[in-house]
């Protein structure tokens, strides 16, 4: 089984917590205290969900989602 890469999106949220999302892996979510753990946690919660959808027989969707940063002036 070849290794998939997906985007996660890390955001910084009220005080000192982050959440993190994975926009091909809808309900796919992680929160932690500092930017390490949630890219722990993230990574952890792929692993469950994509198992998740094997046992229920799904297909696991291919990583098409990209990421850029774009400068604006404000």
């Amino acid at each position: 089984m070849d290794p998939r890469r997906y985007l996660v999106i890390i955001e910084h949220v009220q005080g000192s917590n982050y959440s993190a999302y994975v926009p091909d892996l809808p309900g796919c979510v992680a929160t932690g205290d500092t930017q390490a753990e949630v890219v722990r946690n993230i990574r952890e919660a792929i692993a469950l969900h994509i198992e998740g959808l094997r046992e229920d027989g799904l297909d696991v969707p291919e990583p098409t989602s990209k990421g850029e940063y774009v400068e604006a002036v404000a």
